[in-house]
């Protein structure tokens, strides 16, 4: 993005990072420690999928106070008592082995077997329900930064493992991952909601979030979950909206 300078964070069991997450709350907290690195007081937070919760969480917590939090078919919308009950059903043993099976979370490769894998991804792209209108090279760079070298060998990440220690409710917090979070943010808030994404059957509970709300909006979008992949300009454009004027005029965006 020409206008601000973008980071992106390798949180702990994803990417290139070489640490793995022992709860959820650890999962999002690094997050606070990159801002402080970086320097930046009040930044733009955006997260897709599960770090939409990441981004909410940190700013519910008040140890990073952004300017404004982009979420991006990422959401929470149970209450505790459904999110625990939902969250034991989908991380048993069988619902894991589903997971590991479609994604190959935890497949241990060599470099060979990573590019054979990658070409093949963007090969049946079109066809394929998260991946269909992605530009190839953005599959092509997700995909590559999804594995981790371990020796001679390349590891899938994350491991279903990984998935449910930060997915587990953490109990008696205040920051859970339910609902209830967004109480605990003041900053403007923007969802984006695609009609294809894993919420969209959700629309009246996304809605509920942010109404009567004048600092928070609901902006829809025709395409699937994979937001970033397949309609980046799009987006880069929303998050661009969210800068404040003053920051643009001086460079201080970020």
């Amino acid at each position: 993005m020409a206008h601000c300078r973008v980071v992106a964070v390798d949180l702990r069991g994803h990417g290139q990072t070489r640490i793995d997450s022992s709860n959820a709350e650890q999962y999002w907290q690094d997050l606070a420690s990159a801002a402080q690195t970086l320097g930046w007081d009040e930044p733009i937070l955006v997260g897709h999928s599960l770090n939409g919760h990441a981004v909410t969480a940190m700013t519910a917590s008040g140890r990073i106070r952004p300017s404004a939090v982009c979420v991006v078919d990422g959401l929470v919308l149970n209450n505790r008592e459904t999110a625990v009950a939902k969250q034991r059903k989908w991380t048993t043993p069988e619902a894991m082995d589903k997971v590991r099976a479609q994604f190959r979370y935890r497949w241990s490769a060599s470099s060979e077997q990573v590019r054979a894998s990658i070409e093949q991804s963007m090969r049946e792209a079109p066809d394929d329900w998260l991946n269909r209108g992605a530009r190839p090279g953005l599959i092509r760079d997700v995909l590559k930064r999804s594995f981790s070298q371990r020796e001679n060998t390349w590891l899938r990440r994350p491991t279903p493992e990984q998935i449910t220690a930060i997915s587990s409710p953490v109990p008696d917090t205040v920051i859970y991952s339910s609902v209830d979070a967004y109480e605990h943010l003041t900053c403007p808030l923007t969802i984006m909601l695609p009609d294809q994404g894993f919420y969209a059957a959700r629309r009246a509970k996304v809605r509920a979030v942010v109404q009567d709300r004048p600092e928070r909006e609901l902006m829809e979008m025709h395409t699937h979950h994979n937001v970033p992949m397949a309609r980046p300009a799009e987006l880069a454009q929303v998050i661009l909206n969210l800068v404040p004027s003053n920051r643009l005029a001086t460079g201080e965006q970020r």
